[in-house]
């Protein structure tokens, strides 16, 4: 069987992996070396020549993470942002991208204040009807960038019918399935032709580790992809990748108590009186929960509330014990962040508003911790409120 035909857990633990050959050792090895001694002039070692092309460290991590998707490629960057500048400059200046609104503000950030600068053309829609992508689709479109569930408001995008819509102008689909991961949709089964994570996030697992991938099944885009990683240089180091590699091998047990107790405490602020509003695609009062069910087979540890003034989220947000006060999301360790301060503070205050990022809102990276001892927690933290 090749790694792709096993079941998850299998993948997770195996794939991209073999026994080391000099000691058998079971865990690959940090391959710790910027070049590669030749056995002749211009006859490298099993075609290693030097690092930033190829670690061997760094291809059990991708291959593991591409099987983990059901991609025949992966390719590793230093951080999801990178990753996402890779994808982008595969295109030209003149190239136009329809891209999700409600991004990672990072995301946003780049594509406004970096790319744009270069000569490529952005719209941002909101994807939750596959109509506003179709209708910024131009001659010149090439990609369509996606992120479902959205970072903080976990918003969905229909990814078959986008895909459908895109593909029928000639444009590519790239999905961040960070906040996701592979454990709980794949979007390359509902029509995507690339999918981005960052790393640091659930993939790693421990807040430990800063890293991007890339995955896709098209030959071309994984060519090119290799070629900017060669040329532009934008790659994780070795311990890195064994510690993401690391993290992979429990993603499935990891992701299980994610998906439990995410449900839970978005059940209980759904009904606690200090909460305004949940934000959670496992609640059937989400508006797209029918559309999470049919693509997605969990719904994560992410979650945002909405508390109604700027005054209330911060003392929410200060007032937690077991809830750490940080960015990023993923972790075995519960965080809690304020969006509007924080991870889209360079979002325009205008854009911010229109997506529903107000100053009240909130967001919940739920770690795996009990879940009862985090329901208290942020009941004890909402008494203040």
């Amino acid at each position: 069987m090749t790694a792709n035909e096993h079941r998850f857990a299998t993948r997770a633990v195996h794939a991209g992996q073999e026994p080391d050959p000099t000691t058998g050792a079971i865990m690959p090895p940090v391959y710790q070396t910027s070049t590669y001694v030749q056995e002749a002039l211009g006859k490298p070692r099993r075609g290693y020549e030097y690092a930033r092309v190829q670690n061997p460290t760094r291809e059990a991590m991708e291959a593991n993470i591409a099987a983990l998707e059901g991609a025949r490629h992966g390719v590793a960057f230093a951080s999801g942002l990178a990753a996402i500048e890779a994808v982008v400059k595969r295109l030209s200046a003149g190239d136009h991208i329809v891209s999700e609104e409600n991004t990672y503000g990072g995301t946003h950030r780049m594509f406004t204040q970096v790319l744009a600068r270069l000569g490529l053309e952005f719209t941002f829609v909101d994807s939750r009807d596959p109509d506003n992508v179709r209708r910024a689709l131009l001659p010149n479109t090439r990609l369509v960038h996606l992120e479902t569930p959205t970072n903080p408001m976990m918003r969905l995008a229909d990814l078959r019918a986008i895909a459908a819509i895109a593909h029928d102008a000639g444009a590519l689909v790239a999905v961040d399935n960070t906040f996701a991961t592979p454990y709980n949709q794949r979007p390359l089964e509902l029509g995507a032709d690339i999918v981005v994570h960052s790393s640091t996030k659930y993939l790693n697992g421990h807040s430990d580790v800063v890293g991007g991938v890339v995955v896709t099944n098209d030959e071309q885009v994984a060519t090119d992809l290799r070629f900017l990683q060669k040329s532009t240089g934008a790659i994780p180091g070795p311990w890195d990748c064994w510690l993401i590699l690391r993290g992979t091998k429990t993603l499935h047990l990891r992701m299980e108590a994610h998906n439990r107790s995410g449900q839970r405490i978005a059940e209980f602020l759904e009904r606690h009186p200090r909460v305004e509003a949940v934000n959670y695609p496992g609640l059937p009062s989400h508006p797209q929960h029918e559309l999470a069910r049919r693509q997605m087979c969990g719904f994560t540890g992410m979650l945002s509330v909405e508390l109604g003034s700027l005054e209330r989220a911060r003392k929410f947000a200060e007032g937690t014990r077991l809830f750490a006060l940080g960015e990023s999301l993923g972790g075995v360790e519960s965080l809690i962040g304020h969006p509007a301060l924080m991870t889209h503070a360079t979002v325009a205050r205008e854009r911010r508003t229109a997506m529903g990022i107000t100053d009240g809102l909130v967001r919940l990276s739920v770690g795996v911790e009990d879940p009862e001892d985090l329901i208290e927690d942020l009941d004890q933290a909402l008494q203040r409120v």
